[in-house]
């Protein structure tokens, strides 16, 4: 064969085609992992509570198990295939702050195993925390020492960060000593108030967010949403402090379902999956609230949730599959 054999230039131009979707291949394609996980949580927490089937929830747990090994592959590779990539990932003021969607994903995944692999959950969550705080400690050094950073690159992402710390207690109070729990835990409810109020400034006097990043305001739920839950498993009661964190989570709730025809009107992107986690959290939240109170709203509400996060869930997944299809994923931005 020769450049000039067709079947040779054909090849040719496949494997630069594959080289450089592998170069613009996303961290924030862990979102999928944080997302689908979060569904699998919340299914298994619906057969404790509602009496949902268990199954459902159990194999949720081994699809995202599977999800997250091929791309944690396939990330990997990137890494080693074109390391200049990823670095330019780790300077991008937004971009950056998806990498902790990869120990936010091995969290989630210690407390889908807590109850039926606690061994393995042990070590999945002790991965997930090191490389969380590792990752926190870069992140707002960069913060601190940056050369690049603007007003306008503030975005509920900056979010993902603070809310790996909040989850770390959900399997860890079960699995190490309280106190380090306690730890993350603080780390991000302070944090989470001081983005709070610098992604809020940003937004009310500053240009929108841009469409890609629309999806992203839903990060907002997330941090009171996990910080309840977090909170209850080291308290053990849902107290006064435990309700301001729900009650907020679901104003938050509202004030995004007031706007949703503007969410729907929005083209596909991959950050649509900022949708999921944080409704999952929510569900997840309600369901708690729904053992400690014994109230029907609650009970009710968690029925719809949990509908609902199945169904955007499952839509969100069937619209990355056609962009798959077309090739509408990892090209450059």
């Amino acid at each position: 064969m020769n450049a000039s054999d067709p079947a040779s230039v054909v090849s040719a131009a496949r494997q630069e085609s594959s080289s450089q979707r592998l170069e613009h291949f996303p961290i924030a394609i862990f979102s999928i992992v944080m997302g689908t996980a979060g569904l699998a949580l919340a299914w298994l927490k619906a057969h404790a509570v509602l009496g949902m089937p268990l199954m459902v929830g159990e194999g949720l747990r081994g699809a995202v198990s599977a999800l997250f090994v091929i791309l944690l592959v396939i990330y990997g590779w990137k890494i080693l295939r074109h390391p200049h990539a990823v670095r330019v990932e780790m300077r991008h003021p937004i971009r950056v702050n998806f990498f902790p969607t990869l120990s936010i994903s091995l969290l989630l995944l210690a407390s889908a195993y807590l109850e039926s692999a606690p061994v393995v959950a042990l070590w999945l969550w002790a991965a997930g925390a090191v490389l969380h705080l590792s990752l926190t400690l870069a992140i707002f050094g960069s913060w601190l020492h940056h050369t690049h950073y603007d007003i306008k690159h503030a975005n509920p992402a900056w979010f993902i960060p603070v809310v790996g710390n909040i989850i770390v207690p959900v399997a860890g109070v079960r699995l190490a000593s309280p106190e380090l729990s306690w730890f993350f835990f603080s780390i991000g409810l302070v944090f989470w108030l001081v983005l709070l109020t610098i992604v809020l400034y940003r937004l009310f006097f500053h240009e929108p967010l841009p469409a890609r990043l629309a999806p992203t305001l839903f990060i907002l739920l997330a941090p009171p949403s996990v910080g309840f839950i977090a909170y209850t498993h080291l308290t053990g009661e849902v107290d006064a402090f435990g309700r301001v964190l729900y009650y907020t989570a679901l104003f938050l709730a509202l004030l995004l379902a007031s706007n949703v025809v503007r969410f729907l009107r929005l083209p596909f992107f991959l950050s649509a999956w900022a949708y999921s986690f944080p409704l999952a959290a929510l569900t997840l939240a309600t369901l708690v609230m729904s053992t400690h109170l014994s109230l029907p709203t609650f009970t009710l509400l968690g029925f719809g949730l949990l509908a609902l996060l199945s169904l955007v869930i499952a839509a969100l997944a069937f619209r990355t599959a056609i962009a798959v299809k077309r090739g509408e994923i990892c090209l450059p931005e």
